[in-house]
């Protein structure tokens, strides 16, 4: 069985800012891509060969992805995107101050949507034009697959989809296995994997650009998982 590498994004430049982002197509920041490039030194230095990337849509992840590649030195490694794996979409809160809406809605709504599992925030109106279908991204898919907005819950559908869909098949081929995404779609992956439960779900915190692999036993059971980290200097 493949090995998966989980990476979530280097920060972005909105990371950087405390804004919610969304499927807001936002940049890396400088430190963003020196992060996925300490993540592309680690892979390479724990001597993990790559097979076939996947990533979301949004350029965050895809430049995290491009970086790690050529930091490992398989920049020949062909990169799947999908929407599927796009970050969870925060609706009308998307480019709005983290602290801001917090400040307006209270501790209280702000964590059970922020870090809940089933509630969404406020929906985009269908004609604003942060709704993704003035994107040209995605003027292929379906209108009504389009979010307004998304729950965790709303995201762990598309992503565990997904997931078993695409990703699941190249595992069972022996392949590994590298998904560069974002925050929550890597936590709502994460929670499926390791079959962490609604109710503790809030704990999964998704550091960026570290890489965490899991390995698994031939019916795809998971076995193993740790996150990668820089060799100890022997004297």
């Amino acid at each position: 069985m493949g090995k998966l590498i989980l990476v979530r994004h280097g920060k972005s430049l909105w990371n950087v800012e405390n804004i919610f982002t969304g499927w807001t197509d936002i940049d890396l920041a400088p430190e963003g891509i020196e992060e996925a490039e300490a993540a592309g030194k680690l892979i390479k230095d724990h001597n993990l060969s790559i097979v076939i990337c996947f990533s979301s849509y949004l350029k965050r992840a895809i430049k995290t992805a491009w970086i790690i590649l050529e930091a490992s030195d398989m920049m020949h490694v062909n990169c799947i995107k999908s929407w599927k794996l796009n970050e969870r979409n925060y609706g009308a809160w998307q480019g709005k101050s983290k602290d801001a809406i917090r400040t307006k809605v209270g501790e209280e709504i702000y964590w059970d949507i922020r870090r809940g599992f089933s509630t969404p925030p406020p929906p985009l109106d269908i004609n604003d034009q942060r709704h993704p279908k003035f994107d040209s991204k995605y003027d292929a898919l379906e209108p009504s697959l389009l979010p307004l907005s998304e729950s965790l819950e709303d995201t762990q559908k598309r992503v565990v989809q997904y997931f078993f869909e695409a990703i699941a098949c190249e595992l069972v081929k022996g392949k590994t296995v590298l998904v560069s995404a974002h925050g929550n779609s890597i936590r709502a992956l994460i929670a499926q994997i390791e079959n962490i439960n609604k109710n503790n779900i809030s704990n999964v915190e998704v550091q960026t650009a570290v890489p965490a692999v899991y390995e698994f036993d031939n019916n795809l059971n998971l076995t193993n998982h740790y996150q990668l980290q820089e060799a100890e200097l022997t004297i």
